[in-house]
């Protein structure tokens, strides 16, 4: 199995992907079957044990063992964080990761001005919607951050548009006044409130959407109307209903992501192929050295 974590400023999402073809002959596996996947709080003051524990105590729950991991690929935009999941999974799952990184194979050209500043989950984003839907494209990431990443229909990573989430700019409201109170943040029946809850609710929640629509409708302009509009991420469902140019809503972009360009570095880099890959192969080469004959000298 392949175990893939989405590092998030608020949130971490983790998911399992199991083989698809587990009759696959000693050939490399297919990890195309999502099996588990959890959303935890992120929190940088966690421990590697913390960490340790909190993962093993999800796959107990799932019925999914760690000594069934073999293979561990993680998007982070947390640097701190980095380290401790390093060491994570290496101590409780046996097994080094691949994190998403200038000079990973991703298979995506990068036209930022400085490619290093793009946040690695904006690029595996990108990855997953090219290769499920085609391009050009553009994705909307509703995270702590809302960002908007342009594909090309060759492939390219184009840039996009960063701003600051729905709940970033619901606690900025609530925190820069003295009566107006916290409230849920959903879609209201109607547009007109007619209590304060109300209200805010419909400013935040329409509010939000127009300015999602407002700036993919200047992007659609820039990239062309055949382009496809994918939303992802925790608000990816309620604002992606409301908008006029998102027409797909996909929960699990990133991990999917995530399992691609895991797949796209194995053959790259051996030390990433799964164990029973390894053993296999390792098997194989013994037979065949076997099997032929010395020359004599």
């Amino acid at each position: 199995m392949l175990f893939v974590l989405d590092v998030g400023n608020t949130n971490t999402v983790l998911g399992v992907f199991a083989d698809s073809r587990p009759d696959g002959d000693g050939e490399a596996p297919r990890y195309e079957q999502l099996v588990a996947h959890w959303r935890v709080a992120t929190r940088q003051s966690s421990t590697v044990d913390e960490y340790g524990v909190l993962f093993r105590n999800l796959f107990s729950m799932a019925n999914l063992k760690a000594s069934e991991i073999h293979g561990i690929v993680i998007s982070s935009v947390v640097p701190p964080l980095d380290p401790v999941l390093r060491q994570v999974c290496e101590l409780y799952f046996n097994s080094k990761p691949l994190l998403i990184e200038p000079g990973v194979k991703t298979g995506m050209a990068v036209h930022y001005d400085n490619p290093a500043e793009v946040g690695a989950d904006r690029i595996v984003n990108g990855v997953a919607a090219f290769e499920k839907y085609g391009g050009p494209c553009v994705i909307v990431d509703f995270g702590t951050a809302t960002t908007f990443d342009c594909v090309s229909a060759k492939g390219e990573y184009l840039g996009g548009v960063i701003c600051p989430g729905m709940g970033i700019s619901a606690d900025a409201l609530f925190s820069r006044t003295a009566r107006l109170p916290r409230v849920e943040i959903r879609k209201p029946a109607r547009v007109i409130g007619t209590n304060t809850v109300g209200s805010l609710q419909s400013g935040l929640y329409y509010g939000y959407l127009g300015l999602v629509d407002g700036i993919l409708e200047l992007l659609l302009t820039e990239l062309g109307a055949e382009t496809k509009v994918i939303a992802t991420g925790g608000l990816g469902p309620m604002i992606g209903t409301g908008s006029k140019y998102i027409k797909t809503v996909d929960d699990f972009l990133t991990l999917e992501g995530l399992r691609i360009i895991w797949e796209r570095n194995v053959a790259a880099r051996p030390g990433l192929a799964p164990k029973a890959a390894q053993t296999s192969k390792a098997k194989n080469g013994r037979e065949r050295a076997a099997s032929t004959p010395r020359s004599n000298r």
